[in-house]
């Protein structure tokens, strides 16, 4: 049996969320999203029994932090700054929704 990868065929601006609404829409239905910021890279994931949306910085699961609704999770510290405030400005390293 073979495994691959596959690569997402979209570029950064394809990825980019566009408006708030956008990043809503893709936590509602299930997206799992990476994003960078001054240089930190964050996932943001909707699972679990409960539904929630967590998001965490790569490689550091103590950053962990889960959220009932978007609008929660918009109000997330992305270093100094609000994930609501800077959506529309990180760079979208991938997402699947």
């Amino acid at each position: 049996m073979s495994y691959y990868i596959l690569k997402s065929q979209n570029s950064l601006e394809d990825n980019r969320f566009k408006s708030i609404s956008d990043f809503k829409w893709c936590m509602k239905c299930g997206g799992e999203v990476e994003i960078e910021w001054n240089g930190i890279c964050y996932g943001i994931i909707r699972y679990g029994t409960d539904d929630k949306i967590t998001i965490y910085v790569w490689n550091r699961p103590e950053t962990e932090c889960c959220f009932d609704t978007a609008d929660d999770a918009l109000e997330y510290m992305v270093g100094s700054d609000r994930l609501r405030d800077v959506i529309t400005q990180v760079t979208v390293l991938d997402r699947t929704i």
